[in-house]
């Protein structure tokens, strides 16, 4: 029997199946280059390969499933937004969709110390389209204080829960590294970040944010009202230079002024360094401070010497 017909027809037939599997398996030639595709959470795999073919993104549902099973078991498709830089197969595509490869750029952005929600909103929302001012405010409304300020890597389509999520989780851990401290301070953590979110807007350097810490501490202890500036950047934005007799006025618990003890809530993010600087507060006989146009600290031990100190560097 001539075995020769069969082998070549049986040859020839592999190649046909072969060939019309990496046909299928290569990308449309009309695949959509640089654009970015978006799996909603909970999208079904049936669907999505119908989708993804619709789109011209796949020429084959039945091969991108059956490597999606392969790749991701029982873990699936993970949710999110795909760069489509390049024509892609089957092949590649279900391997970055079950291994979550976005292929986009990590940005970099840095929250600096004392930034409040509300900055801290504003800087967002112009780096990142997916975050809205009003509504970072709105979610992180009751995590005033607990926001590490630190440079962060996000991706460019980072939603405003997961900059929450680690700037809180960023808090955590470096709030650790001062845990022997805080005991030994022996007040709440939540008076704490109250009055070093104070100190990071009234010091200036390390030296200077311990004296106002001790300063601060002792004016609680007295029963004297905290009478400090900085909470006005909180209630209507204004600075020292700024401030007139009517807003030492305002009706608000924020006014240090009016309301004795401490705020509410803490009244901006304060860095490491002003928390530590917080429970390590220098001990001195000084009551009163205040900051001159150069940004130098001036202290008195009495309210006739503070008197004399506005007089002299504050005009």
């Amino acid at each position: 029997m001539n075995w020769k017909p069969i082998i070549y027809s049986a040859i020839f037939l592999v190649v046909i199946i072969f060939s019309i599997f990496f046909i299928r398996l290569s990308a449309p030639a009309d695949f959509p280059t640089g654009s970015l595709y978006t799996i909603e959470k909970g999208t079904r795999l049936n669907n999505l390969a119908s989708d993804l073919l619709n789109k011209k993104i796949i020429k084959s549902p039945f091969l991108f499933k059956s490597f999606s099973v392969l790749f991701g078991g029982t873990k699936g498709i993970i949710a999110g937004d795909y760069v489509l830089n390049n024509k892609e197969s089957s092949f590649g595509l279900a391997s970055r969709m079950v291994n979550g490869d976005y292929r986009l750029s990590l940005t970099k952005i840095t929250i600096p110390e004392g930034f409040s929600v509300k900055e801290i909103g504003s800087l967002l929302s112009n780096k990142f389209s997916n975050i809205k001012q009003d509504s970072f405010e709105k979610l992180a409304s009751t995590d005033e204080g607990y926001l590490f300020p630190d440079t962060y890597l996000f991706l460019p389509n980072t939603s405003a829960e997961t900059v929450i999520e680690k700037m809180k989780e960023t808090f955590t851990i470096k709030i650790q590294t001062l845990d022997s401290d805080i005991k030994k301070f022996n007040k709440p953590l939540s008076d704490i970040i109250k009055m070093a979110s104070i100190v990071e807007e009234e010091g200036r350097t390390t030296e200077t944010r311990q004296i106002i810490s001790g300063i601060l501490w002792r004016r609680l202890s007295l029963g004297m009202p905290l009478q400090v500036d900085a909470s006005f950047k909180y209630i209507n934005g204004k600075t020292t230079k700024d401030l007139t007799l009517t807003d030492l006025k305002i009706d608000s618990l924020y006014n240090s002024y009016l309301y004795k003890g401490l705020p509410p809530t803490p009244i901006c993010n304060p860095g490491l360094d002003s928390i530590r600087a917080t429970i390590t507060p220098t001990k001195t006989d000084y009551i009163y401070f205040l900051t001159d146009e150069s940004e130098k600290m001036h202290y008195a031990k009495t309210y006739a010497e503070h008197l004399q100190n506005k007089e002299l560097y504050l005009k």
